[in-house]
């Protein structure tokens, strides 16, 4: 931080650590459907299709707060429902023919039958004194709209009205979206200026 001095200035810090086995403060596992080596690079870097950019990634920043009590009294069998995968062996779950869509499957976007990820990285904090309790939520994505239409789709609902459940018990209090240039990109600048 010391680099950037006073053009920044922060506005929030929040540590986080990992639980168990990869699970959230919701108790489910976490980063499941993540893809891996090269699937992971062509998710989360900028490709070809934006020669200008190639290389760097949109990266989206959210922080949740969950009301656990909430959640807690739901039981695991409503939990896996809304998540879309059973909570004790993290075995994915079909969603109902109609209606209402569990998380997993807002989350992931189709194109033409052809699935677009992003790279996921979320994190659970707690801070004991303060009761606040919740999940920071990092995805990397090599275009804009995966993520976009992603959390659309979570917000709004696909159907529209249909929303991702999970948003009864967690609320964002942060959220941003950023471009993180290639290292060339950023060379190349400051050799412009």
């Amino acid at each position: 931080m010391a680099a950037f001095g006073d053009s920044v200035t922060v506005v929030d810090e929040t540590s986080a650590f990992r639980y168990f086995d990869a699970r959230d403060l919701l108790g489910f596992v976490d980063g499941t459907a993540n893809p891996v080596g090269a699937e992971a690079t062509e998710a989360a870097l900028i490709g070809d299709e934006d020669p200008d950019f190639a290389g760097g990634s949109y990266v989206v920043v959210q922080k949740y707060l969950h009301d656990l009590a909430t959640w807690a009294s739901y039981g695991a069998d409503l939990q896996s429902e809304i998540v879309g995968r059973d909570k004790a062996d993290n075995v994915e779950r079909p969603d109902a023919e109609t209606g209402q869509k569990a998380h997993k499957t807002l989350a992931t976007l189709e194109v033409g039958g052809v699935e677009r990820a992003i790279l996921r990285d979320n994190m659970p904090f707690g801070r004991a004194g303060s009761g606040e309790f919740g999940t920071y939520f990092i995805g990397y994505a090599g275009s804009v709209s995966v993520t976009l239409t992603m959390l659309r789709r979570m917000f709004l609902g696909d159907p529209l009205g249909m929303y991702d459940r999970i948003l009864d018990v967690s609320t964002a209090t942060t959220g941003t979206l950023f471009f993180a240039p290639a290292a060339d990109l950023l060379a190349s600048l400051s050799d412009a200026a």
